[in-house]
């Protein structure tokens, strides 16, 4: 009746294991009780678990983001701690089947259930904003995406305490994934992770693409998008042509394990490099969807706090098109060493080297718009002045293993691991930190703490450095990446320093948590009443914090690219409407979350080959889904005279700040 499943599913026996999960389970009753104690699961049911709203759909999105970032980095603890103490005759904490899941786990997690609902949050919150519309183009499909990627992320917090992950790294490779390598039901949970936050992820990318297309207010010309938003385009324009190969690359995966296929067994005529193609034929687009939004994030920031337009605006979205086109031509590079042709190697080689120029582009953009600006030092511009200074290091160690000869003797060495950490962490992280302080306010109606902010931003930055420069040093001193432990003592030194700089990142994240502690305690000091506490440029700024229902009571009308600073300038801003119209918006419902519930189960039954409850999430899917396209009643009229009692409220809460 339960397949596979069983109790000796339950690791009783891994003391490191049992004490995440007990942690784990006490943590979600200590929130569950809260909700209960405080009475709150009427509004947990009307106003999040159903909405369709996109700014809270942003809101959850980023919640989701920062738990796993937690469940991610507690990952990254112990393999550090692993390594610094497992020379010798000393084998650590952790033996190499825990370890090698651990490794998997963590870059499983960081890449698709931390960075990418991050990128989803921040788009969801500000792009709808920042081009004047009052929702996106398919409000329920933005749902049913979070709830998606929501299931993908339970299903690896589960496999935690009931069987256990993939040890075949986060790419999976083949055959490591083969049911002769790897017959335990660690690989099932990350193909159906993976499968159905893909899944979310892609609907997600479709909606996106055809809300900036279509929704964009009277005037907002292409040329005229704020930087975000382009980046946002082009992310989801790599969404949209990447995530169906992973999609297939995971189907073929499935097909072995379940049905004998071998597609990627060479053995028995397949070709394990057909995987390796497919796999970063999504991975490399990968890298630039979730980096590309963080440089719409520093671009935001810099003319900002710089007090400028943003310096050569044409040529960042120009740079950020080649950057775009040449990441589906560099897949090539995670190969070098694999056996491919001189003239292929070079090729990819020459197209990688090509990249580092548009790139090269943004940063001399960023660094000219601060240029003679009066720049303001706060969070989020720490942010971005820690990505430029840390990111150039990790592009030009990207250079280097451009070069297939070097490539060849780096490739399987921590250099590596460095390297795209030092792309990663600053390009993304950073990007995505910033943009959180930054639009913080916008989002929740009051701004975070800068003390703690400051604090846990110099915490990341000299961390970082203490945690990635030792394992450059250990490249080229010959250390392979993913060992569980090693005989060579000169190599301890610098995998200590290493622990340390992981412990000072761990100070960070506390930092964080302790920040949103303080701001929340002292949101009235810090409280935003008038929609604009950075004196911003774009059209996000135009609104409410947090926003209404409806973002703008009247769709604005954009005659310049810095649609915002120019209504300031001229007057237009703050000028109250004649009268106010009836507004349609969606109505909340209950469907995403359903099909989210059933996409759950549904993968868990197929991890544990419980047939029964596959087919009824399956036909259960199916049902909801059904029953969402018969529901004609999908919208709701907000009256002109709420609309008018909402916007009477927000410019007397203007007026007794000052702005009017």
């Amino acid at each position: 009746m339960f397949g596979k499943l069983s109790l000796s599913a339950i690791p009783y026996h891994d003391p490191i294991v049992m004490g995440a999960v007990v942690g784990s389970v006490l943590a979600a009753l200590a929130v569950l009780g809260l909700i209960t104690y405080f009475r709150q699961w009427p509004t947990l049911w009307r106003e999040w678990l159903t909405t369709v709203d996109h700014k809270k759909i942003g809101i959850m999105y980023i919640l989701l983001a920062l738990v796993m970032l937690l469940r991610g980095f507690s990952d990254a603890l112990m393999m550090r701690a692993q390594q610094a103490m497992a020379v010798g005759a000393s084998q650590g904490f952790l033996p190499p089947d825990h370890f090698n899941q651990v490794f998997s786990a963590h870059g499983t997690i960081m890449i698709l259930f931390m960075a990418m609902p991050f990128l989803s949050g921040l788009v969801n919150i500000v792009v709808p904003q920042q081009i004047g519309a009052r929702d996106v183009a398919f409000p329920f499909l933005n749902a049913v995406s979070l709830w998606l990627t929501v299931a993908g992320a339970l299903l690896v917090m589960v496999s935690l305490g009931v069987g256990e992950f993939s040890k075949a790294g986060w790419s999976g490779y083949a055959p490591l994934t083969e049911l002769q390598y790897s017959p335990d039901t660690g690989v099932d949970y990350w193909i159906w992770s993976l499968q159905i936050t893909g899944l979310g992820t892609l609907l997600s990318g479709i909606n996106f693409l055809v809300t900036v297309l279509t929704m964009r207010a009277p005037g907002m010309t292409l040329m005229r998008m704020p930087l975000f938003t382009w980046t946002s385009v082009f992310t989801n324009v790599l969404i949209i042509f990447s995530f169906p190969v992973l999609t297939v690359a995971l189907a073929l995966v499935s097909m072995d394990r379940y049905l004998g296929m071998h597609f990627f067994s060479n053995d028995f005529g397949g070709n394990m490099m057909l995987y390796a193609n497919l796999f970063w034929t999504w991975g490399h687009p990968e890298v630039y969807i979730v980096i590309l939004p963080a440089f719409g994030v520093f671009s935001e920031v810099v003319s900002t706090f710089s007090r400028k337009r943003l310096f050569g605006y044409p040529s960042l979205v120009y740079a950020t098109a080649a950057i775009m086109f040449l990441s589906f031509a560099v897949w090539v590079h995670h190969f070098f060493t694999m056996g491919a042709s001189a003239g292929v190697n070079i090729a990819f080689g020459i197209s990688t080297m090509l990249i580092a120029i548009p790139t090269g582009v943004k940063v001399f953009n960023w660094l000219l718009t601060m240029y003679r600006g009066r720049v303001t030092i706060t969070t989020p511009m720490l942010w971005t002045l820690g990505f430029l200074t840390t990111f150039v290091l990790g592009g030009l160690a990207g250079v280097l293993l451009a070069m297939p000869p070097a490539d060849y003797v780096l490739h399987n060495s921590l250099f590596l691991i460095a390297h795209f950490h030092n792309m990663l962490v600053p390009g993304t992280l950073f990007g995505f930190l910033a943009g959180y302080a930054y639009w913080f306010p916008k989002a929740v109606g009051f701004r975070l703490d800068e003390t703690w902010g400051k604090l846990s931003f110099w915490c990341w930055l000299v961390g970082f450095y203490l945690a990635f420069v030792p394992l450059y040093i250990l490249g080229f001193m010959g250390m392979p990446r993913r060992m569980q432990h090693y005989d060579n003592p000169a190599w301890q030194p610098y995998l200590i320093v290493a622990a340390l700089g992981t412990l000072l990142v761990a100070a960070g994240i506390g930092c964080m948590l302790l920040q949103l502690f303080v701001s929340f305690k002292n949101r009235k000091a810090l409280r935003d009443a008038t929609g604009d506490p950075w004196d911003g440029r774009t059209l996000e700024w135009a609104t409410a914090s947090p926003p209404a229902p409806y973002n703008f009571a009247v769709i604005p009308t954009v005659h310049g690219l810095d649609a915002f600073w120019d209504m300031k300038r001229s007057g237009e801003a703050y000028k109250r409407p004649e009268a106010y119209q009836d507004i349609e918006m969606p109505k909340n419902c209950a469907h995403g979350f359903l099909l989210g519930i059933l996409a759950f189960l549904f993968g868990f039954a197929m991890i544990w080959h419980i047939w029964w409850l596959a087919g009824a999430g399956f036909l259960g899917l199916l049902f909801v889904v059904v029953a969402r396209s018969m529901d004609d009643d999908t919208t709701e009229i907000i009256p002109a005279a709420e609309v008018a009692r909402i916007e009477d409220l927000r410019f007397a809460q203007m007026a007794a700040a000052g702005r009017s």
